[in-house]
C-alpha cells in the first residue's frame, strides 16, 4: 500500500440531498445545509432524482429536502413521484416551499411530505425540521381511556365559543381548555356534551394542556372535510376523562391556509350537531377562515393584558372587523392578570384602557401565578390540579354564567 493511499481519508457518507430545479435559487438552503451537515450532503435536479433514488447509494440517505417555488407547480407530478420513491426507501422528506399555492402544498404533504418549512428559511428552522423528522417516533397507540367512546348524535345545536388571544401569552389556551372542562362538569346530573377544537394548526397546545397524544387522523380529516361524516369526525376526537372531547392540532407543522372557510364551516357544523358546547382555541393570526368562525360564534372571547401590544393589536382587530362590516359586537374582552379588587389604581388603569380602545372589558381574570403554568405542564385542568386557585374559580364562574344564559335561551325557545 502506498503512503498516498494511507493519507487519503475515507469519503464522508452522503446522508441527505437537496432536490430542486436549481439549488442556486435557494441560496439560504445551501447555507443552512452546510451549517447543519457540513459536506455530508449532495444536490440533485428534479430530472436526476428518480434515477438516483433507485441506486444502491440512495440507501445511505436519511432525508431529502425538496425545494420548489411557484414555477415548479407545473411539474408537480414529477415531484410527487420523487416523494413516493423516497418514501418507498423509508427516506424522510422535508418540503422547502416559496410562493407555492396551498392546494399544491396540501397535495405534496398528502403524498408523503414529512415536514414543511417556508422559504426564505426562518433562522434555525431547517435544523429543527431535520431533528424532528429524524427523531419522529412511530405513532403511539392511544390508551383505551383516551379513546373517544362518545357516539355521534346529530341532534344537537351547540353553542360556539371561540377564544382568541390578542397577543401571545394572554392566556387564551388556558381559558379555552379550562372553560371547556368547567362546562363539561357544570351539571353532574345532566352533563352537557362539550367539544374543544384546537384550530391553532401550527402551534396549538391543547393536547399538551390535557396530556393527550396528537394523531395522524386529525390531518387526514382536515385534508378531506368533504367526505367527513359524524362518525369520522367523532373518530378524530380524543376523550379526556370521558367528559371532554378534543380535536387536537395535527402532529406536524402545517400551513394555516391548508384548510379554507368551507372546511372550517363543515367542522364547526359537525361539532355543533353532536355537542352542546363547542369551544375553539383560535390562532392569534387572522386567516382566511377567521371570518367563518366569527360568523358561527355565539360569543367570541378575546383575551388581553394591561400592556401596549395587547392594546395595539385590539385596536388593529377592531379597525379590521369594523372596516369589513363584520360582527365586532360578538367579541367579549377578557382581561388576564387583572388588578386585585383592592387595587384602586389598577382599576382606574383598566377603565382608561377600555375607554381608549372604545371597548367594554366584561370579564377580569386574576393572576393565578406560577402554579397555573406548572399545572399546565402536568397536563391537567386547573380544577384537577389547583382547584382553589383564584384563576380557576373565576373561569368556573364564567362557565356557570355561560351555561345559565344558554339554559335560559333554550327554555325560552322551547316554551
Amino acid at each position: 500500500m502506498s503512503s498516498n493511499a494511507v493519507l487519503q481519508p475515507d469519503p464522508q457518507p452522503i446522508v441527505a440531498c437537496t432536490i430542486s430545479r436549481d439549488v442556486q435559487i435557494f441560496d439560504l438552503l445551501i447555507e443552512d445545509m452546510e451549517a447543519t451537515l457540513g459536506e455530508n450532503w449532495g444536490d440533485l435536479g428534479f430530472g436526476d432524482a428518480l434515477a438516483f433514488l433507485e441506486q444502491p447509494e440512495a440507501a445511505e440517505l436519511q432525508f431529502i429536502a425538496v425545494a420548489l417555488d411557484e414555477e415548479d407547480e407545473a411539474d408537480l407530478s414529477l415531484i410527487t413521484d420523487i416523494i413516493a420513491a423516497a418514501k418507498s426507501r423509508e427516506i424522510k422528506v422535508i418540503l422547502i416551499a416559496e410562493d407555492v399555492s396551498p392546494a399544491s402544498l396540501h397535495q405534496l404533504l398528502r403524498e408523503g411530505g414529512d415536514e414543511f418549512v417556508p422559504y426564505p428559511l426562518p433562522e434555525n428552522e431547517l435544523a429543527r425540521a431535520i431533528e424532528r423528522v429524524l427523531a419522529e417516533p412511530a405513532e403511539a397507540p392511544v390508551a383505551p381511556e383516551m379513546q373517544n367512546k362518545l357516539k355521534a348524535t346529530g341532534d344537537r345545536n351547540g353553542v360556539v365559543i371561540p377564544v382568541h388571544g390578542m397577543a401571545g401569552g394572554t392566556g387564551a389556551t388556558t381559558l379555552a381548555v379550562n372553560l371547556a372542562w368547567e362546562l363539561a362538569n357544570i351539571d353532574k346530573d345532566k352533563p352537557p356534551r362539550v367539544c374543544l377544537i384546537d384550530l391553532d394548526l401550527q402551534f396549538g397546545s391543547t393536547s399538551t394542556y390535557l396530556d393527550l397524544p396528537r394523531r395522524e387522523s386529525v390531518f387526514e380529516m382536515l385534508s378531506d372535510t368533504e367526505s367527513m361524516d359524524s362518525e369520522s369526525f367523532m373518530h378524530s376526537l380524543l376523550s379526556y376523562e370521558d367528559k371532554l372531547h378534543v380535536l387536537t392540532s395535527p402532529t406536524d407543522l402545517i400551513p394555516l391556509d391548508l384548510i379554507g372557510p368551507a372546511d372550517v364551516e363543515r367542522i364547526i357544523e359537525m361539532a355543533r350537531t353532536n355537542f352542546d358546547y363547542v369551544v375553539i382555541d383560535m390562532p392569534s393570526t387572522m386567516v382566511e377562515w377567521s371570518e367563518t368562525v366569527l360568523h358561527a360564534a355565539h360569543v367570541y372571547f378575546a383575551t388581553l393584558e394591561m400592556d401596549l401590544r395587547s392594546a395595539q393589536n385590539t385596536l388593529r382587530l377592531k379597525r379590521a372587523l369594523q372596516g369589513e362590516d363584520l360582527p365586532f359586537e360578538k367579541l367579549r374582552f377578557v382581561l388576564n392578570r387583572a388588578p386585585k379588587f383592592t387595587d384602586l389604581n389598577g382599576k382606574s388603569r383598566v377603565k382608561r384602557l377600555a375607554e381608549s380602545l372604545g371597548i367594554s372589558i366584561e370579564v377580569q381574570m386574576p393572576d393565578g401565578g406560577k402554579p397555573v403554568a406548572q399545572n399546565a405542564d402536568h397536563g391537567a385542568p386547573l380544577s384537577e390540579g389547583i382547584p382553589k386557585n383564584p384563576l380557576r374559580k373565576e373561569i368556573a364562574k364564567l362557565a356557570k354564567s355561560v351555561h345559565e344564559v344558554n339554559t335560559a335561551d333554550v327554555a325560552a325557545t322551547s316554551s
